[in-house]
């Protein structure tokens, strides 16, 4: 029996995997593809968006979704069961695409399909980084490398790797294929200067291709093809010899509200919000006044992007809910309110 061929798709918060993975399922041309989905925080969203994709032929129950903690985290007691299901199926896909948490390590969950009951019917086809290229650009999620060279030398017992550059080089290491999303917001030198600074991180021969808005045609990512599983040793990881870790080093909490008169004031008091205070990523469903359809709200930095995507179902309650996540210590009492009067 042939292995189910499996895509990782890994990547910092805000990069783009929801919209890439909605891409290829719009675009599968009649292959039967799942999706697991895996979040941090305590509403699945990005689950939701993909149901509400509209694509022929991918049903609610090929949309899985692992939402009781990060995925590298609950291989054994979350992942492996659901994994089970889908190729215990009847009619099981033809690839299985997984998308994990933005804080998610990618080689626990290769490693997993090291795994008896696993290894010999499904196999990691590929790791596929998400990588937006402005917030690189900006360097959000990378540190000056001279500076903290002479830092350490100054004083070798301080360690200035935060845990968002440690995740940024778990990911990019993890790789098999990385795609740089967003590559219409840099100039071309800006460009060559982030390609530059991320293949520092990556394995020999891992390639880098551009995208806008997750748009690639499936051929590119879908048959690589490499058996990752069969390739841990390579893929080196600041977490060797663990036996389990946490991500006590970030928060998440929730924002709910009602019905929201007006998209414009919305986006705009969140971009008040993300300017003010730290926050790494902010997402979710809001119900607009007069608006048959969801709209969702996706904003990482200080950008703020909204679409509509499928009706509100009958029966649904038309709330609103947002996500907000960042490093340890971020001040909810002061965000909550501001996201809160958003959603007013």
């Amino acid at each position: 029996m042939a292995r189910i061929p499996t895509t990782v798709v890994t990547g910092f918060l805000g990069a783009g995997k929801t919209t890439l993975i909605r891409h290829l399922l719009e675009n599968a041309g009649g292959r039967r593809l799942a999706v697991v989905v895996n979040e941090f925080g305590d509403v699945g969203i990005d689950g939701e968006i993909l149901r509400g994709c509209g694509v022929e032929g991918c049903s609610d129950d090929d949309i899985l979704e692992l939402a009781n903690g990060c995925i590298c985290c609950t291989v054994a007691d979350d992942f492996l069961p659901t994994l089970r299901k889908l190729i215990d199926r009847p009619n099981p896909p033809e690839h299985i695409l997984i998308e994990t948490s933005g804080l998610a390590l990618p080689k626990p969950l290769v490693k997993a399909f090291t795994w008896p009951e696993v290894r010999t019917r499904a196999t990691v086809d590929g790791v596929v980084a998400m990588i937006d290229a402005e917030a690189v650009a900006a360097g959000r999620f990378a540190h000056d490398e001279a500076a903290l060279s002479q830092a350490r030398l100054a004083d070798p017992t301080l360690d200035h790797d935060t845990p968002l550059e440690e995740l940024f080089e778990e990911q990019l290491g993890c790789a098999d294929l990385v795609v740089l999303n967003k590559t219409d917001l840099i100039d071309a030198q800006t460009l060559a200067r982030v390609e530059a600074s991320l293949a520092e991180h990556l394995r020999p021969g891992v390639k880098v291709i551009h995208a806008r808005q997750g748009a690639l045609d499936p051929a590119v990512m879908l048959g690589l093809g490499v058996a990752a599983e069969d390739d841990l040793d390579s893929r080196k990881s600041h977490h060797e010899g663990e036996e389990d870790h946490d991500h006590d080093d970030f928060d998440s909490f929730v924002v709910r509200g009602g019905v929201v008169r007006d998209v414009e004031a919305l986006a705009t008091s969140l971009t008040s919000a993300l300017l003010s205070h730290d926050i790494l990523r902010l997402k979710g469903v809001v119900a607009i006044e007069g608006k048959p359809a969801r709209l969702i709200v996706q904003a990482v930095g200080p950008r703020v992007q909204t679409y509509f995507d499928r009706p509100w179902r009958e029966g649904e309650a038309r709330t609103s809910s947002l996500v907000v996540i960042g490093e340890k210590g971020i001040d909810q009492d002061a965000i909550a309110p501001m996201v809160q009067a958003a959603l007013a």
